[in-house]
């Protein structure tokens, strides 16, 4: 059990778990580049001890794997599954008293210490004194990758009305005001927007604390997707194995065990531009307009260390927080939406824009002939709930006569074409919102979803090969079932409309291709079929449902849209954001890092 970030630091080092990097590194594009190779690597975190224009450490890859998170939490990670598993099923403790003693004194870490003032060896400092790390080339500026960011409800003022998410931070860059300001970034259903709702209706700016490091546990209860009525900060104390210390300076709450505290206010009505960003889908998330925290103070320990991490296009150091999470949390999604045996978003589409899911099929014994019922209502509970509502796509399907796992993703996604009916089996909904960050939509938050239901019997076999139907078309096999097409460049959307629909005739003319349900068109079909990755990627972080799904013999039958052959135009609009692409310069600086002798010479070895 970690007191601070330094302790854990320490243990992993003394473990061998992480590397000290002696050398100066310039936190403009070189850190972000040494943190990619490393996890890469899946090699060890980083201590960089010579951050270029800052007196202050920075550490990175912390949770680079789940072997090294599990080494992490290895003194509380049971206990606390257990609380979460009480959590969904409290009757367990009530029928085996003697067994849920251990959980009993566990859960008296959850709730928060009030201390006063700051802590001893905690002082006021400048925000341009924390170092601005710059990840990617086209980023607007510095940015806090791992924040804590603290909130209270106006109504309901304390730590046990708060919330505590990872909302990421824009230090400097823009319009900002040098020391005085910094940029948010969140959807306004996230916690901090709904006490920022209240706030504005109150008329008065909402409170707001950034903390920064700390033990590792409070780190990842900013991301963590918990029970209702389980706060971050318990769960910080839980997972801590020490509960969480905090005081009240100048009304901001501040931690007492961060290793850097951002406080300030947000006042109803101010923004400014915030980004771009190399974001988590792999591309730039664009400049917009989002909440502007005026800064009060900001505070430092000695000798403090700043956590953060890199995102990108999957797999990234968040594909093992992902992991993490879905091991802490266990089944607690099956709590949250009845009839869900698992869902699983899909990290190598970036997450947030692909959805599989196994529910139950219940209804089916009132029914003549087997096909999605109750996988219906589930879809619509799932896409209801969380941050599962930020899904454009969700396949969809009940378990018959064999087990199924969501993240073997072919063999999934397989059997769901093999048995969806798609004049039958699509369900769309329109002008809907989406995942801020992803902009293949109509508009900033704006976009469509569907879901692809399967249940019953057989209906096709997939190919295995490119069908003779589709052999003019510059086709390539990528899985079972789908072929990649790739075509000229997109222009506008008036002119798609009219290659795909020329594309469906010219199909329609060469026959049915009953083996290949799904058609994807694209910019290149050699990488769409290199790997399953990159076509889960570019197809599903590409389109966008209600404007890019098209189909051979398509047709409307009482406001229901069906086909003989899907196709889903994948290729990069004009509205896209741009893919992240390294600098190749600072590619070849940071090579003088894994040379024989330099510090990370053994992780290219």
């Amino acid at each position: 059990m970690y007191r601070n970030l330094e302790e854990c630091i320490v243990d992993l080092e003394k473990n061998g778990h992480l590397v000290r990097i002696k050398e100066e590194v310039d936190p403009y594009l070189e850190m972000a580049s040494i943190h990619l190779k490393a996890y890469e690597a899946q090699g060890p975190a980083l201590l960089f001890e010579n951050v270029k224009g800052s007196k202050y450490r920075a550490v990175s890859n912390l949770f680079g794997t789940v072997e090294r998170s599990k080494f992490i939490f290895r003194d509380t990670m049971e206990s606390v599954q257990d609380i979460i598993a009480l959590r969904n099923d409290p009757m367990k403790a009530l029928k085996n008293p003697i067994k849920h003693v251990k959980t009993g004194f566990t859960a008296t870490t959850a709730l928060p210490a009030k201390k006063s003032g700051l802590p001893a060896g905690m002082e006021e400092i400048k925000l341009s004194d924390i170092p601005s790390i710059k990840h990617w080339p086209m980023d607007g500026g510095g940015f806090i990758t791992l924040p804590q960011v603290y909130s209270e409800d106006p109504e309901k003022p304390g730590i046990m009305n708060s919330n505590l998410g990872m909302y990421r931070v824009q230090l400097d860059g823009n319009e900002y005001v040098k020391d005085q300001e910094v940029g948010l970034h969140y959807q306004i259903h996230r916690g901090i927007g709904v006490h920022q709702d209240k706030a504005v209706k109150k008329g008065e700016p909402l409170k707001v604390s950034i903390f920064i490091g700390g033990p590792p546990a409070h780190t990842l209860s900013a991301v963590m997707p918990l029970p209702e009525g389980l706060s971050e900060m318990t769960f910080a104390g839980l997972l801590a194995g020490r509960r969480f210390r905090y005081s009240y300076v100048d009304g901001f709450c501040v931690s007492q065990d961060a290793d850097f505290v951002i406080t300030g206010e947000i006042h109803p009505g101010e923004t400014k531009p915030e980004g771009p960003f190399g974001d988590h889908l792999g591309y730039y998330s664009l400049t917009h307009e989002f909440p502007l925290m005026k800064v009060h103070k900001v505070f430092a320990r000695t000798n403090a260390i700043l956590p953060f991490t890199v995102v990108g296009r999957p797999p990234q150091e968040d594909t093992s927080f992902g992991d993490l999470i879905h091991e802490i949390t266990g089944s607690a999604i099956k709590q949250e939406v009845p009839g869900v045996k698992e869902v699983h978003a899909v990290d190598a589409a970036g997450v947030h824009p692909l959805l599989f899911a196994i529910g139950s099929e219940r209804y089916t014994p009132y029914q003549t002939v087997k096909q999605p019922a109750e996988i219906l209502t589930i879809a619509n509970r799932i896409l209801g709930t969380g941050q599962l509502s930020l899904a454009k796509y969700l396949f969809i399907t009940a378990e018959e006569d064999k087990p199924l796992d969501t993240r073997k993703e072919e063999d999934f996604l397989t059997y769901i074409l093999e048995r969806m009916d798609l004049h039958r089996d699509l369900h769309f909904q329109t002008n809907t919102t989406i995942d801020t960050l992803d902009y293949s939509g109509t508009g900033l938050n704006t976009g469509s979803k569907v879901v692809f239901a399967a249940y019953g019997e057989k209906k096709r076999d997939l190919c295995t090969d490119v069908p003779e139907a589709l052999q003019e078309f510059q086709a390539k096999w990528v899985m079972p079932g789908v072929v990649a097409i790739q075509t000229s460049e997109y222009k506008d959307y008036a002119l798609a409309q009219q290659e795909l629909k020329e594309l469906s005739e010219a199909i329609q003319a060469k026959g049915p291709v009953p083996t290949c349900p799904m058609i994807i068109l694209c910019d290149n079909s050699a990488f769409m079929s290199e790997n399953v990755s990159n076509f889960l990627w570019a197809t599903f972080t590409r389109s966008n449902p209600s404007h890019d799904i098209h189909g051979v013999n398509s047709y409307y039958e009482n406001k229901h849209w069906g086909c003989d052959n899907l196709i889903i135009d994948a290729r990069i609009k004009t509205h896209h954001a741009p893919p992240l692409v390294l600098d190749p310069t600072v590619e070849k600086n940071v090579e003088r890092f894994f040379v024989k002798g330099a510090s990370l010479g053994e992780l290219k070895g």
